[in-house]
């Protein structure tokens, strides 16, 4: 089943227009963002939008239909993080100033590891991290809801 115009639009509105895994915000992106399935499809997740995000090309191919990742910290097994269930803010933090996202806890970690949330695999100037760090010079970076942590 196909997602509607108007569901799109409220999962849109409802994220703030900001990736819900990264906090990306889509208005800076040549593209409109995807609709993800918190719980995939692929594993009975459904169309309803109780189990949609707004997600960034790079967070929805990344996460693809994991919804456990393991935490470096641990190595235990958890669950991703889950943007209809929990805040974002009790998961992660910018540092950096803004520059990298990191998980404070073991689903936040598992997060930022498995969507790799700040590109670690990739020189920093191919990387997201150049490109928050100009979104940054800009003033259009981070959300002013995200907190922060220098």
């Amino acid at each position: 089943m196909s997602i509607s115009d108007p569901t799109r639009q409220a999962v849109r509105e409802r994220a703030s227009y900001l990736c819900e895994y990264c906090h990306s915000p889509e208005r800076l992106s040549a593209n409109r963002f995807t609709i993800d399935h918190v719980i995939p499809r692929s594993l009975e997740g459904s169309d309803d939008i109780s189990n949609l995000a707004l997600a960034c090309r790079r967070c929805n191919e990344r996460r693809y239909n994991f919804v456990a990742g393991v935490d470096p910290e641990t190595q235990e097994i958890v669950p991703l993080f889950n943007p209809r269930r929990q805040k974002w803010a009790d998961h992660f933090l910018w540092v950096e100033g803004g520059v990298v996202i990191q998980g404070v806890t073991p689903t936040g970690r598992a997060t930022c590891t498995r969507l790799d949330l700040n590109d670690m695999r990739y020189p920093e100037e191919d990387s997201i991290r150049a490109t928050r760090r100009f979104w940054i010079q800009t003033g259009l970076h981070p959300s002013p809801s995200d907190p922060c942590q220098t």
